[in-house]
């Protein structure tokens, strides 16, 4: 499942390769993953792309949005049109210059959405997340938000609402890097075990996003955990 790490390389990327480029057309190979709630993207044109938690926003011009719930197997090709297609291909997005941004995904569990901006709150799991992981957030805010949930670290960690943006391999990230039981349960944990969490949460998430980012040597569809100390 992509994770904060990965998917903030790709935003980076599509900030790069993607803002400025225009939709000539738009394909639709598997529409299982498709959810329109507008009908009008050809000629508009990509002008942001925004990470929020495990989704991914796409802003175009005239007030509209794609957004991006990759789930389990979900990815970004951005390819030449003659680049052959894979059977995984799930969109295709024509843009100027003769490229291709695709929206591939292997079980089409997750969603890609064309919506007006005004639309979306109407996204499910967009908007009900806690604070981002590479956000900035104090430790006390951080102890009050872990003490109103029982039950074991690891899940709380990759439930979404205490902290977003982080999976499995994340969580596996911080809490070997905080030296933390994954299986310990929240109420158990002391005050030095939450202040450690909540040092690695975001330190960890850095410091793992630079060297994804360093691997991925500048391409899209390339899932890299090497980088995880604690596989």
């Amino acid at each position: 499942m992509p994770e904060a790490v990965e998917m903030e390389v790709v935003k980076d990327y599509l900030t790069q390769n993607l803002v400025g480029n225009e939709v000539s057309e738009a394909h639709v190979l598997k529409p299982s993953v498709l959810k329109l709630l507008q009908d009008d993207m050809n000629g508009r044109t990509f002008t942001k792309s925004i990470r929020r938690c495990k989704f991914t926003l796409l802003e175009l011009s005239g007030n509209r949005a794609i957004v991006i719930n990759p789930k389990l197997t979900g990815g970004f090709q951005f390819c030449p049109t003659k680049q052959r297609v894979r059977k995984r291909t799930c969109i295709l997005l024509g843009l100027n210059g003769d490229s291709q941004l695709r929206y591939t995904d292997d079980r089409q569990m997750g969603m890609f959405y064309y919506v007006s901006n005004d639309q979306l709150n109407e996204v499910p799991g967009l908007n009900d997340q806690g604070p981002d992981v590479l956000d900035d957030f104090d430790l006390e805010d951080s102890k009050s938000r872990f003490k109103g949930f029982h039950g074991e670290i690891k899940g709380i960690l990759t439930c979404g609402r205490v902290l977003s943006g982080i999976g499995n391999a994340c969580a596996d990230e911080i809490l070997f890097d905080a030296k933390v039981y994954p299986f310990k349960h929240c109420k158990q944990l002391s005050s030095d075990e939450l202040r450690r969490i909540h040092h690695s949460a975001r330190q960890a998430i850095v410091d793992a996003t630079l060297l994804d980012r360093d691997r991925m040597n500048g391409q899209l569809g390339h899932k890299l955990r090497d980088f995880l100390a604690s596989h």
